[in-house]
């Protein structure tokens, strides 16, 4: 199967992925908690977000380092790299990839909206750097 499983769900919402305009987003980098952007999820004002679950993909993806400030890319290859650990984040839509998930469980606050064994649509972004296939791969990103 393709896609992300999640592995552990940290805060389950409720209802409110059923606003208009929300979707589901995998981040596997810099937003990711503890990573130096995540504030950048949390700031209201710059866009709603929730975090659903913690999530690794089904499929392997490369998860390459292209800059100088250790920052994470995606690259849309399935099937080569690692299984990439990140999050699932209920936020406004922003992203251009859609992929799926696979719910392993979950142990969050309210309501749980993401049951086990299903499967969840969510947006992630990537890139089509040939080129940097050639980088090391990574599991989840690097603090």
């Amino acid at each position: 199967e393709k896609g992300f499983r999640i592995i552990q769900t940290s805060l389950i919402i409720n209802g409110l992925c059923t606003v208009v305009h929300m979707h589901h987003v995998f981040v596997y980098g810099t937003l990711k908690k503890g990573q130096p952007n995540h504030f950048k999820m949390l700031d209201s004002a710059n866009a709603q977000a929730k975090c659903l679950a913690r999530a690794r993909t089904v499929e392997r993806y490369p998860l390459v380092i292209a800059t100088n400030d250790n920052i994470t890319f995606l690259l849309n290859v399935p099937g080569m790299g690692q299984h990439v650990h990140g999050e699932i984040y209920c936020v406004y839509q922003r992203t251009t990839v859609q992929v799926e998930v696979e719910v392993q469980g979950g142990d969050g606050e309210g309501e749980n909206t993401l049951k086990p064994g299903s499967i969840v649509k969510v947006f992630v972004y990537s890139k089509n750097k040939t080129e940097w296939l050639q980088k090391p791969t990574y599991e989840s990103a690097i603090s």
